[in-house]
């Protein structure tokens, strides 16, 4: 019997298998989803931006998770404009979804990045 397929919504946090550059190893980590439901179930991929804490490195652009309890995470994280289309094959669960002001201000990070 096929497994119900996981309706992914633009903020969920996720943990996948993150494509790593510099290491061969594959690790599960924290992604925020940037598309919206309709194309995550109809192409069976999803767009994502990486989570991390930032501990080894700081990039300009990255943007910090204020309500962490709402995303899922237990430790501060930051969304890093680093971004990777994902089948769904490499996703494990949902671990949370960003609260509302988190929402709002990476909305507006994103649109002036991407000048949407």
């Amino acid at each position: 019997m096929p497994q119900p397929m996981t309706a992914y919504e633009r903020f969920d946090v996720l943990t996948a298998l993150f494509p790593f550059i510099d290491v061969p190893v594959r690790k599960p980590r924290p992604v925020m989803v940037l598309s919206n439901g309709a194309f995550n179930d109809t192409n069976g991929h999803v767009v994502t931006a990486m989570i991390t804490t930032g501990a080894g490195s700081h990039w300009p652009s990255d943007h910090a998770i204020v309500d962490l309890a709402a995303a899922g995470l237990r430790h501060p994280s930051v969304v890093r404009c680093k971004v990777f289309t994902l089948p769904n094959g490499q996703i494990g669960r949902r671990i949370g979804h960003l609260g509302l002001a988190d929402r709002t201000r990476l909305a507006a990070h994103f649109a002036a990045i991407l000048h949407a």
